[in-house]
């Protein structure tokens, strides 16, 4: 019998990689659970369904759809999130299946939930009783009809376990909103990270609360600083371990953000940042007894370790990258979500590999990634990751394609994941014959706080730079053809893309995927403001050379590259207005180009059918424009 010849994983089966998030330990260490994410095609959807490892009990069972999976401090039950009529509801159940009990019912659901630390009940983050900017407007004018924006601010609330009880709101009435929060192992207090509004341009007005939970008082903290995520108590409730500038947070206001670990003594006031040398990307995932569980980026490795308040790291997992992690209280139990070069995502429990993911590639061929370097035409040293076939010959001339991640403050890994691309079908690519690099070019992170900052007040020209001095090193080796290289990429890389097609001649086609154009019109409709002060040193009303230089309709009339144009309807951090523009100018410099606009999309699609669009025009494109297919 013939044997079927093996090929690629399609666009379908990229999309249907099952992605795996948020590990769980129960506190005794014999349980562990997590969520597996899958595409249902007959929905048209992503499922959540929770899974469990039972330590003494074989392989993972699937247990329920959910998400956020939480033991009890008794390791008896596990609860979690579900959705129900339009919102998330904590449910919780015992581990041997007898008991079900559905906790809370608001109409609007739950965004985030902590068991109380005696096990009796929840807290939980839920929209406020009443919209905060009518709310303002009432206690000034009085009963009236508003038809601006409204909005409910997160705030905290507690309810017990029996589900039959009323909630009791901690901090409803409060003039904030909460993006965070912890609680102390006895209970007594909750440290709440907020903000005055849900609206991301409160980011500069974050600051941190302690609520004393028995006598209901409420204690701003005195943190100058811009603040991360992972606020977290330490074990004895008297310190508070959290992400945070290096700098105050004034400084930042024109200035890119780096950042560190700080600790606050809830005694004292005294604060310190353990930690002189570590990339920006640190965060705290639990303090424990045997030390504050951390993460960071190290080039393309994302670490776990643990910290001492002297700032010492005892190193946990140096290779690959650990993509959450999870430990007991007592530090003597971990797991974590793991994925090593080449490989997707696995769940490691004491250390040892419980799940199977990678046989989803069973039976097909997989592409080769590897970490490349080159130098800029500045003298900066760049890495990126260049995707192979399987069968690739090194004496061989490819056409080339660049796929430039978003962020900037990101990065592109040697790992295979639907989780971190979901719309360049890179193993399609392959098959068809391409080579792809993705350069982690300046401003990337993981590769230290000076590279993340080299890229300021010279967004898209250094950028630019840093992509096509990697182009020219893999065609000087004789592997990359020269007449056929292809751009791409979204967000921030759509709008390098867009630089480097307009102010270049080096590329056959490109694609620019909710990219910015313009960053004075950009400032002005995105979310998000503060980022474009703190990379260009200024607004464009104070300084409009800067926002001329680094945009890409600056340079339109230099246009040649054809160019496809991809944009969500309602994108609100780069709004599709930016699209419109660079769409104009190509047609009116008579470059060809095409432009698709996905209705109700913002950043991405929750429908695999749209992710499958997204990446199948991509990949039309390129075979025709590059290829000539």
């Amino acid at each position: 019998m013939k044997m079927a010849e093996q090929t690629y994983p399609t666009i379908k089966d990229l999309i249907s990689l099952p992605t795996i998030s948020s590990p769980n330990i129960s506190d005794d260490g014999k349980n562990t659970a997590f969520v597996k994410r899958t595409a249902d095609w007959n929905d048209n959807a992503y499922k959540n369904h929770i899974w469990i490892f039972e330590n003494n009990n074989g392989d993972p069972r699937e247990l329920i759809e959910g998400t956020s999976p939480l033991w009890s401090p008794d390791s008896r039950n596990l609860a979690y999130l579900r959705w129900v009529d339009g919102g998330n509801q904590i449910f919780a159940e015992s581990v041997d299946g007898e008991s079900r009990v559905q906790v809370t019912d608001g109409k609007e659901g739950v965004s985030a939930f902590k068991w109380d630390p005696a096990g009796k009940g929840f807290y939980y983050v839920a929209p406020s009783n009443e919209s905060q900017d009518i709310k303002k407007r009432r206690e000034i004018y009085g009963d009236f009809h508003y038809a601006g924006k409204e909005y409910r601010n997160q705030c905290l609330y507690y309810k017990d376990f029996s589900g039959n009880s009323v909630a009791r709101p901690l901090t409803d009435g409060s003039d904030f909103h909460i993006h965070e929060f912890d609680i102390s192992m006895d209970g007594k207090k909750a440290v709440l990270m907020t903000a005055p509004s849900p609206d991301m341009r409160e980011f500069f007005n974050r600051d941190l609360y302690v609520l004393d939970i028995e006598a209901d008082g409420l204690e701003k903290l005195n943190v100058d600083r811009l603040l991360g995520g992972g606020v977290c108590f330490s074990p004895d409730g008297s310190k508070l371990c959290y992400a945070a500038s290096i700098r105050e947070k004034e400084y930042y206001r024109t200035r890119i953000q780096d950042s560190t670990l700080e600790i606050f003594d809830l005694h004292t006031g005294h604060r310190t940042q353990p930690l002189t040398d570590i990339d920006s990307t640190v965060v705290p995932l639990r303090w424990t007894t045997k030390g504050i569980l951390i993460k960071w980026q190290d080039k393309t490795n994302v670490c776990i370790g643990l910290l001492s308040e002297d700032g010492t790291v005892e190193m946990v997992s140096r290779d690959g990258f650990i993509l959450d992690a999870s430990m007991t209280g007592d530090g003597r139990h971990l797991s974590f979500i793991k994925a090593m070069a080449n490989e997707t995502f696995e769940v490691y429990v004491a250390g040892k590999r419980i799940t199977d993911e990678n046989s989803f590639f069973g039976g097909k061929i997989k592409s080769n990634r590897e970490i490349i370097s080159w130098q800029s035409t500045d003298g900066l040293e760049i890495e990126g990751v260049l995707t192979t076939p399987a069968a690739f010959d090194a004496k061989g001339k490819y056409p080339l394609l660049v796929l430039i991640h978003g962020g900037p403050a990101w990065a592109s890994f040697p790992i295979h994941s639907g989780c971190f691309n979901d719309k360049y079908p890179v193993e399609t690519f392959i098959e068809e014959g391409f080579i792809v690099l993705e350069p982690n070019y300046r401003g990337s992170s993981g590769y230290g706080n000076e590279f993340l900052k080299a890229n300021y007040r010279h967004l898209g020209l250094g950028d630019c730079d840093d992509i096509i001095s990697g182009v020219d090193a893999l065609v000087d080796k004789g592997i990359a053809d020269k007449e056929r290289v292809g751009v791409m990429g979204w967000s921030q890389g759509g709008f390098i893309s867009a630089f480097c097609s307009i102010c270049s001649d080096r590329f056959k086609a490109a694609s620019v995927g909710g990219g910015i154009t313009n960053w004075r019109h950009h400032y002005a409709n995105t979310d998000i403001p503060w980022f474009i002060r703190m990379h260009l040193g200024s607004n464009p009303w104070n300084d409009s050379e800067i926002y001329l230089k680094t945009s890409p309709m600056t340079y339109i009339k230099s246009a040649c590259t054809p160019t496809l144009i991809q944009h969500g309807e309602v994108d609100a951090r780069v709004p599709i207005t930016n699209s419109y523009e660079l769409y104009r100018g190509l047609k009116d410099m008579g470059v060809e180009t095409e432009f698709v606009v996905f209705k109700g999309m913002a950043y991405s699609s929750e429908q695999p059918g749209v992710n499958m669009a997204v990446m199948e025009q991509n990949l039309g494109w390129f075979l025709e424009r590059v290829l000539g297919e």
